[in-house]
């Protein structure tokens, strides 16, 4: 008989397609758990049932109560509690946040288990930079809601990352394309499933085609960041201080357009004494 797990809590990362990802140390806990929470048990039953784990199971999600959430807390002094979601890492993009962080102010134990994430696993597909990225999430439903974030998001030099369903495909991509520009991008689906697919090609590219015809699965976006913006001319930057110089002296003209334009605060403040020669 395998001996008890010590008392804590155990963010446990599930496979996101092929069970053959979950990791020997993750069966081993859910086979070893006292108690599992997971956002369906439906779903989570086929996995416990391929690696035979028989620990019972309770709903945890994003619709849980303090009730719910206080009443884990008292079992997470005596016994392991296992969270999953039905698919990756919990936390992402899935409830668990509010456990987490009430089981550390209590002063109980709380372990991860790292495994699979979609998000991850399509930047190591796209082909895009991934020295800075940022996760996303969905973005909103609503066309007023979904253009006010991805304005937000516009200026960030990083590659983005967003989660989205095949209904909602082409009307994001389209808002992408709106609000980024030209830019490269990849359509990642079914990640580690039979039918596996990495679709590239700039923003406008993929909204078309993929406007009329949604496809299924689960669906990753990945946006390349804004390209390096071009250094400033001497034409550009002459017209930019004389305009700034009508109100403003040509210390403060130059860290205006400095940081407009782009260029160097020295360079900006030796041309603007010139032009106020």
């Amino acid at each position: 008989m395998d001996d008890p797990l010590p008392p804590g809590l155990y963010i446990v990362a599930t496979p996101i397609g092929n069970l053959g990802d979950l990791t020997v140390r993750a069966a081993d806990v859910l086979r070893r758990a006292n108690l599992i929470l997971a956002e369906d048990k439906r779903v989570t039953a086929k996995l416990l049932a391929h690696i035979g784990a028989t620990a019972p199971m309770q709903v945890y999600h994003d619709h849980s109560s303090e009730t719910d959430r206080a009443r884990v807390l008292a079992r997470l002094g005596s016994e392991a509690v296992a969270l999953v979601s039905d698919a990756g890492t919990p936390l992402i993009s899935d409830p668990g946040y509010k456990l987490v962080r009430a089981a550390r102010a209590a002063g109980l134990s709380v372990h991860t288990l790292p495994g699979p994430s979609a998000a991850i696993a399509a930047l190591t597909l796209a082909g895009l930079p991934t020295d800075r990225f940022l996760f996303a999430g969905f973005l909103p439903a609503k066309a007023k809601a979904r253009a006010e974030a991805v304005a937000e998001l516009a200026s960030l030099r990083a590659t983005l990352v967003f989660y989205e369903s095949g209904s909602r495909l082409g009307d994001a991509l389209t808002e992408l394309a709106e609000r980024l520009g030209q830019r490269d991008a990849a359509v990642v689906r079914e990640i580690s499933k039979l039918h596996e697919e990495c679709v590239t090609g700039t923003l406008a590219e993929l909204a078309d085609r993929y406007r009329k015809t949604p496809p299924r699965g689960e669906i990753v976006i990945v946006v390349a960041p804004p390209a390096a913006a071009e250094p400033a001319g001497a034409d550009a930057l002459d017209e930019a201080l004389r305009t700034a110089m009508v109100d403003e002296s040509p210390s403060r003209a130059a860290a205006l357009v400095a940081e407009q334009l782009g260029v160097p605060r020295k360079r900006a403040y030796a041309r603007a004494l010139e032009l106020s020669r």
